[in-house]
């Protein structure tokens, strides 16, 4: 398939409601309003194509870049195309998903991760946090520098009510993970869980809630799978 055969396909699975949900989170123009589950019966038959996935996500179409996420080849990803791919990623949607899952997996995901946190823009830092999350998620313990973890952990305590919208939301779920994928930082994880409490988080206006940390890390516990590892950061 090419990327203009992918185009004329989203077109048809395009869907208004999802559409007007979509523009209220942040969605712009273009873009059809296709639904992940659509996205997805697309990805099967296209599987895994690097070069198609960068065409995609450099149309500017907001479908076509979540759709991009899912056929990336992360490790055929240079740091400037994941680095050009987190800078078009206009709206949390795409840099907290696929562009996050895609970097996650990449040979940078680490090094951008990091590099990112400290941007002063929005959707680069929660893309930043997002992948770090995705990281925790994924990579064995012996993988993950804990020490440095737990430093940003102690960060997220210090500063994230008064951190961005969409980076307090991300940092928020970042100490989730850690609580949930690290066993070695799940007291850590907890406590300041604990001392951050509720995170108020613009939604666009939306009936969505931000997960208490620590509620849902104990949720995890409940379940005994506190340090199981997911195979796959992408959803």
């Amino acid at each position: 398939m090419t990327s203009q055969e992918i185009l004329e396909q989203l077109k048809e699975f395009g869907n208004e409601q999802t559409k007007k949900v979509l523009i209220r989170h942040g969605a712009q123009e273009p873009f059809y309003g296709v639904k992940v589950q659509d996205l997805k019966k697309i990805q099967k038959k296209i599987k895994k194509n690097h070069h198609l996935a960068l065409e995609l996500f450099d149309t500017g179409n907001s479908d076509a870049m979540y759709l991009a996420g899912l056929i990336s080849e992360p490790q055929k990803m240079s740091k400037e195309q994941l680095q050009g791919w987190a800078e078009k990623a206009y709206w949390y949607y795409l840099s907290e998903y696929p562009v996050a899952w895609t970097v996650a997996e990449s040979n940078y995901g680490w090094e951008l991760a990091l590099e990112w946190i400290k941007s002063d823009k929005e959707n680069i830092a929660s893309a930043g946090w997002a992948t770090l999350s995705s990281i925790l998620a994924t990579k064995n313990d012996e993988e993950i520098d804990l020490k440095k973890i737990e430093e940003l952990l102690v960060l997220i305590a210090e500063t994230i009510h008064n951190c961005q919208n969409r980076v307090k939301y991300t940092m928020n779920g970042f100490v989730i993970s850690a609580g949930s994928y690290v066993k070695g930082l799940n007291d850590k994880s907890k406590s300041v869980a604990e001392k951050i409490g509720k995170v108020d988080v613009e939604m666009g206006g939306t009936a969505c809630k931000v997960p208490l940390a620590k509620e849902y890390i104990e949720k995890v516990e409940a379940k005994n799978k506190i340090g199981i590892k997911r195979k796959t950061a992408f959803c």
